[in-house]
């Protein structure tokens, strides 16, 4: 009996959390390949969680144990006839007039809703069958949970580095649907083992005088205990919501940071799941142990939050996770502490999921529009100091608990100014002075939890006011879906930067005389200027398609009478490049751009046959192309648009994945030829000029279409270093694009 319960609710919730990296995988072209996908696709799982463990609350209630087992397994084969998951081809979410956010959630809820539905109520109930079954461990069955969640956290794992490397998302969905069938089969073993076993044992079913009685009407013999008071459910709403929120906030920091993909989405919610494992267990750790083990680890963590630190991206992710798991842990092991009696287990875990949804649904939907920056990720780490308990006789804050935070927020704005004003003769110490010192003051007070909430609270709040991270002015900051992005002023140039994330998309001379001079990867100098020149001057360029906007610097090499037109994504760099004032590389082009707004590539499949005669590929979430614009698909499409003898041009520069292999094997497969140059900046007068280090592609339909010779030394072939397949919609495999791009 045990061992059935156990492989079931352990396939239940494997199935529960594969299907949502692959289904986030399926729609993120369509969304632009944003970050902000995974939080929002969250807010949808996770709300659609909590409508599984309502219902298994009140069927339970409501029908009767028999009544509800009859009709759950009917639900789950009226499933059957919206599988598999599919996506339908060309959907484009602006044709919905919704807002992105509201746009992702109606997909999904079509796409995966009623089956994601039912399956995450198999947690709550296959628990609860159990507790009815009179087994000898079924008065405490909290350890099927733990089954539960090792179930989704190895599910979690394998999608990544099982699943993904090797499987299309067509095989994938197949994979999923005959996952779902053994589970339909396997619950409706445990309805009727359940139902035999209460045949069979009517005394430990229910009371002597009911033994006649159908199973279904028999008065249970869990233990309810007393009425959970409205405090305690609350309690349980928050410390529920703490984990769900820093999950999102973290999952945002490496996403952003790194690439949007379903490895960096897995492992902080695998990591979150295991600490749901080891509260969950018969041995762990005490609460108020892993707590001050968290609040000892924040006061460095908010220096590393502050500062943005990301490079080495290893170290940084390591401390980000460990710290998450650390609170994840604590919060999960209070619930775990005091969880009620069996009797009131599908209302434990409902309270438990609406803590999930308030947690997630203020990340990924409340945050993007209260918040123009990520400030949700500290604000919850603060939470979670302040609602550590105190000591004995330490519980009512005092008057001091507040004015401390005060002191520590003004020592923050000295210690700032102090640092600006030393940076010269001290510049080994200006990141101590300003930021090492406040996290000093506020780390005294360790031991009074509100207090010490309140103060790193105070730290965050300054320093993210005062841009402590940048050397420079910031005119402008703002969010979308797609992100923050930040204008900055440098102090030591005289120039203009476009952030996002910690990552520069575009730069501009503040000196009007110069403003016209594309910087960084786009610098004369660089393989894109040598592109554009090249062909300007031969007389082979009419039309240029740019994917991407940035602040315009492509613009730049634009001559009267061609036109340019520009595929750009995000409302809001549009704004910043063109209506903001900031940047004018839009205003001063001598031939007016044409932009449209909307994901590149459904915009691109409405452009005539044969329009352009240069497609410049350079639309980056953060630090990458999104995948859906480097496939094979999307190549074919891009030569759909090319007139013969054009090229297509890719800016691949990253930190953190070699992207020329996937271009390679689809060069290979469709024939064409490549050429790429990792251009490094040759001098310091070359960087005092604003040009960076970059890395493009060239891909032609023949080798005598591109702009070089063959003894152009800049310009190395293209090839496939190693076997491998190219990229399609269905299938990518970024775990093994991991490394250092070739220079």
């Amino acid at each position: 009996m045990a061992a059935l319960f156990t492989v079931t609710i352990f396939l239940s919730a494997s199935l529960l959390f594969l299907v949502q990296p692959m289904v986030a995988k399926m729609i993120l072209p369509s969304f632009g390949g944003a970050p902000a996908v995974w939080n929002a696709a969250m807010v949808f799982f996770q709300g659609a969680l909590l409508a599984g463990y309502g219902y298994a609350h009140l069927s339970t209630k409501w029908l009767g144990i028999r009544t509800q087992q009859v009709f759950h397994v009917g639900l789950l084969v009226a499933c059957l006839l919206l599988l598999p998951v599919a996506m339908r081809p060309g959907y484009n979410p602006a044709e919905t007039g919704l807002p992105m956010s509201f746009a992702l959630l109606a997909l999904l809820g079509v796409l995966i809703g009623l089956p994601f539905f039912a399956v995450s109520a198999g947690a709550p109930l296959i628990q609860r069958w159990f507790a009815e079954t009179g087994h000898p461990r079924a008065k405490d069955p909290y350890f099927l949970y733990a089954a539960s969640n090792l179930g989704s956290m190895l599910a979690l794992l394998a999608y990544p580095f099982v699943l993904e490397p090797r499987m299309r998302l067509a095989q994938q969905s197949e994979l999923w649907l005959n996952g779902f069938r053994v589970l339909l089969a396997l619950m409706a073993l445990c309805a009727l083992a359940s139902y035999v076993w209460r045949r069979s044992h009517p005394a430990e079913g229910g009371s002597d005088e009911a033994a006649g009685a159908p199973p279904s009407e028999r008065p249970s013999e869990l233990e309810m205990g007393p009425p959970i008071p409205w405090a305690r459910r609350g309690k349980w709403v928050l410390l529920a919501a703490i984990p769900s929120s820093l999950m999102l906030g973290v999952t945002t920091y490496l996403t952003t940071n790194v690439t949007p993909m379903p490895l960096l989405w897995v492992v902080p919610l695998a990591i979150y799941l295991l600490t749901f494992v080891s509260a969950f267990s018969r041995v762990r750790l005490p609460a108020d142990f892993v707590g001050r083990f968290a609040a000892l680890f924040l006061a460095p963590m908010a220096i590393v939050i502050v500062q943005e630190s990301s490079d080495p991206i290893e170290l940084m992710a390591i401390i980000h996770l460990t710290v998450f798991t650390l609170a994840a842990l604590y919060c999960h092991t209070r619930i775990a502490d005091d969880r009620p009696p069996a009797g009131r287990l599908t209302e434990f875990y409902f309270w438990l999921a609406l803590g999930g949804v308030v947690g997630g649904a203020f990340n990924g939907l409340l945050a993007p529009v209260a918040f123009n920056t990520l400030a949700e990720y500290p604000l919850a780490y603060v939470l979670l100091l302040a609602i550590r308990p105190g000591r004995p006789g330490q519980e009512r804050p005092r008057l001091w608990d507040f004015l401390y935070p005060a002191f520590v927020a003004g020592a923050t704005i000295g210690a700032v100014h102090l640092a600006e004003a030393t940076h010269k003769a001290l510049p080994n110490f200006e990141l101590g002075i300003k930021m090492g010192l406040p996290c000093l003051l506020a780390f005294v007070a360790v031991d009074r939890p509100l207090r010490y909430a309140l103060s790193l609270g105070a730290f965050f709040l300054v320093s993210g006011f005062l841009h402590t991270a940048l050397s420079g002015k910031i005119p402008l900051t703002d969010r979308s879906f797609f992100g923050v992005h930040r204008v900055l002023d440098s102090d030591n140039f005289n120039w203009r930067s476009l952030l996002h994330g910690n990552t520069i998309h575009g730069r501009q001379f503040l000196d009007p005389g110069r403003q016209g001079e594309p910087l960084t990867y786009y610098s004369r100098k660089g393989p894109i200027g040598q592109i554009l020149e090249a062909m300007n001057d031969a007389g082979r360029v009419q039309s240029v398609a740019m994917v991407g906007l940035g602040v315009g610097s492509i613009t730049a090499y634009a001559r009267p009478g061609q036109r340019y037109v520009v595929y750009e994504i995000d409302p809001l760099v549009v704004s910043i490049a063109r209506e903001s004032g900031l940047f004018t590389f839009l205003r001063d082009a001598r031939s007016t751009p044409e932009i449209v707004l909307g994901d590149a590539r459904l915009s691109l499949a409405k452009a005539p046959s044969e329009s352009y005669d240069v497609i410049v590929l350079d639309a980056f979430s953060s630090d990458a192309i999104p995948v859906h614009l480097l496939t094979r698909e999307a190549i074919e499409l891009y030569l759909h648009k090319l007139r013969p003898g054009g090229v297509l041009a890719f800016h691949v520069s990253n930190r953190y994945l070699d992207l020329t292999q996937p271009l390679a094997y689809a060069a290979r497969d469709l024939g064409l030829a490549g050429v790429r140059q990792y251009h490094v900046v040759a001098d310091e007068d070359e960087s005092q000029s604003g040009a960076t280090d970059s890395h493009w592609l060239l891909l032609a339909r023949n080798r005598s279409d591109i702009p070089f010779g063959e003894t152009d030394a800049r310009w190395q072939p293209l090839m496939a270093r190693r076997p491998g397949h190219a990229w399609t919609d269905d299938f990518s495999d970024i775990v093994g694009a991991f490394g250092r791009e070739p220079n």
